[in-house]
């Protein structure tokens, strides 16, 4: 089981999520602790060079061992450019946290109720998703936090899932405190597929959040489930949680992925993906 979660508080300096929480051990389906053996108890290379560092960091890949020193020349890092293994624990006592190279997100350990529960569902990459995309109905629990409320609140949310992308949860309006929502002026964009998208402000007490929802008032044939329904911008409230586990924003600021542990990229959104 997946024994690590981004970090919710200041710790994240890109603002991203981690999509390598389950990819940190050889075996991330078991139930076992998911640590593998470090290969020593001291940094290989500092001792070599005639010095010794005693905070060190073990790859959660293949348990190489190495100091911690986050600049580019520590020999975590170096061991992290050479291998491309993702994610790396404290072994400083008393520090239980993990860094992700690829996200530079650090990692606490998740609590129980972050989780997946036994009927966890398969992981799934964006790559197998189609293109035109596809709906699905969740009844997971999905929910979006903004400016210390809850904006909305659900257990039929529908994703919608195309190639190259996170999934996007839309929410029905039933569900969604729609009187903290005001039209966005002049924010207007067509989807080949899904037709024209009308962009909502977030307005909770004195907080603005701009073009933070959309939504498709009348959607084109063949996503009529859509119809009135609400996707939100991870980046752009303050927390959206699906059954619990906080969700990681898609890169860039037009397409509002949802990125889970369950979905493996790469991700469109990133500059040179355009294309994609």
């Amino acid at each position: 089981m997946p024994r690590w979660t981004p970090r919710p508080d200041g710790g994240r300096p890109s603002g991203r999520g981690c999509a390598h929480t389950l990819t940190a051990a050889p075996d991330p389906h078991s139930d076992s602790d998911p640590d593998p053996d470090p290969v020593g108890a001291e940094c290989p290379a500092c001792p070599a060079g005639g010095g010794t560092r005693a905070d060190l960091l073990l790859c959660l890949t293949c348990g190489h061992v190495g100091c911690s020193d986050s600049s580019p020349g520590a020999h975590a890092h170096s061991h992290f450019a050479s291998s491309g293994h993702p994610v790396a624990r404290s072994l400083a006592s008393g520090q239980e946290w993990a860094w992700c190279y690829v996200d530079e997100v650090y990692l606490d350990p998740a609590r129980e109720d972050q989780q997946p529960r036994s009927g966890a569902r398969r992981i799934e990459s964006v790559w197998d998703y189609p293109r035109p995309p596809a709906l699905r109905e969740d009844d997971r629990r999905v929910r979006v936090e903004c400016a210390a409320e809850v904006l909305a609140d659900t257990r039929r949310a529908v994703r919608v899932l195309e190639t190259s992308h996170p999934p996007v949860f839309y929410v029905p309006p039933a569900d969604v405190r729609t009187e903290w929502l005001r039209p966005a002026p002049g924010s207007r964009t067509h989807c080949e597929w899904k037709g024209v998208a009308q962009y909502w402000d977030v307005v909770v007490g004195g907080e603005v959040r701009e073009r933070a929802a959309w939504s498709y008032p009348h959607p084109d044939p063949g996503y009529e489930l859509l119809a009135g329904c609400l996707a939100f911008y991870p980046s752009r409230v303050d927390r959206c949680t699906v059954d619990g586990e906080v969700v990681g924003a898609q890169e860039g600021d037009f397409y509002g992925g949802w990125i889970t542990d369950e979905v493996r990229g790469p991700f469109k959104g990133a500059p040179g993906t355009l294309l994609w």
